[in-house]
């Protein structure tokens, strides 16, 4: 298995942890979205979007969307709850952080870290919704240990990737101390160094 990502992107990172996590064997082959690496003819005959991450099987199949892939590498794992509810609320987190999490979140540190924006010229709305997001996980949070259940599942690895580099897109989580709890728990269970 082939998974053609930036080692720089949460969603990308979201794959590799889920392999790592669950021993998968795959190789890395790492692309620069900013040199136009996901928009050249063999790359598009792989995924028409041109979006990192993409998973290329050994059977010649392809899979797209950082969600799908781990979803899809972790089924029959632990990393989603049995319970059939639970796993529904698993897919609820999934669904809520490429729509209401990453846009804001993952978006606001590329242009801090990536395009050399400074915190004073992000757009507001963005950064008040990215502070909506990070107050829903707090409140999540200051009652549960993790989002779907009392174990780690796959929305924890999803959330994970770019809350714990919040910080890069100019996010205090200073009044977050559920999801700081929750980061350091996520990290040591996938093996993960502190972010930075």
């Amino acid at each position: 298995m082939k998974i053609y990502g930036d080692s720089n992107s949460g969603n990308c990172l979201k794959v590799k942890w889920v392999c790592d996590k669950l021993a998968v064997p795959y190789q890395w082959i790492e692309i620069d979205t900013r040199k136009g690496e996901t928009r050249t003819p063999q790359f598009l005959a792989m995924n028409g979007a041109g979006q990192v991450p993409t998973v290329a099987f050994d059977d010649g199949r392809t899979l797209a969307q950082s969600n799908a892939i781990i979803r899809y590498l972790a089924r029959d794992s632990a990393l989603i709850p049995r319970e059939v509810f639970t796993a529904a609320k698993m897919d609820e987190w999934l669904f809520w952080e490429q729509y209401s999490h990453e846009p804001y979140i993952a978006v606001c540190r590329f242009l801090i870290v990536y395009l050399g924006k400074a915190a004073s010229e992000l757009d507001p709305e963005k950064v008040k919704r990215g502070y909506a997001a990070l107050d829903r996980m707090e409140q999540h949070l200051s009652g549960s240990r993790f989002f779907a259940g009392e174990a780690m599942s796959l929305a924890d690895v999803s959330l994970l990737a770019y809350t714990r580099v919040a910080h890069e897109g100019g996010f205090d989580l200073g009044r977050h101390a559920a999801v700081r709890r929750w980061i350091g728990e996520a990290e040591a269970f996938l093996g993960l160094p502190p972010a930075r």
